[in-house]
């Protein structure tokens, strides 16, 4: 399973997100757009991501690519199923979607901003867009609560032999 994080604003969302990654086996973080990487410019690590991380981001295979759109392109070519984790009129509930425990491998997950979600124009490229479903007032978890719940759900979850 591949991971996109899209334009993610928070050092501690990402590094939450690179801890469960490593927990659930992901094989790979692309960080796109504003998304923080693990180390600045300078190649010193960010302090903020690695207290949520708890050392994940030396770990986790991540690589930093500026346009999650272009990246999405390539991984389509290369026969990954695009599965972006936005709430839509076109969204199915995560927990109806099956897939097998061989094809984790050939699945990319895109999570977007903690404000704005997941463009357009990347929705439009998604082979499917799954959502959590809620039950309460609030209609949105954090990021990085929703990569947990979904990437889980599909590892262990809706897999099928």
């Amino acid at each position: 399973m591949i991971i996109i994080l899209d334009n993610i604003r928070s050092l501690f969302n990402v590094g939450s997100i690179f801890r469960t990654a490593d927990a659930a086996g992901v094989e790979k973080i692309y960080l796109c757009g504003i998304t923080p990487t693990p180390t600045d410019r300078f190649g010193r690590i960010r302090p903020q991501l690695a207290k949520v991380s708890l050392g994940a981001e030396r770990t986790m295979n991540w690589e930093y690519v500026e346009s999650a759109s272009k990246l999405v392109n390539k991984l389509k070519k290369d026969k990954f199923k695009i599965l972006a984790v936005e709430q839509s009129k076109k969204s199915i509930p995560y927990l109806n979607l099956r897939i097998k425990k061989s094809d984790l491998n050939k699945i990319v997950l895109i999570f977007g901003n903690e404000v704005d979600g997941i463009s357009e124009i990347i929705l439009k490229k998604a082979d499917k867009i799954l959502e959590i479903p809620m039950s309460g007032k609030k209609e949105s978890l954090n990021v990085s609560v929703s990569f947990g719940i979904v990437v889980f759900g599909l590892r262990y979850g809706n897999t099928k032999k």
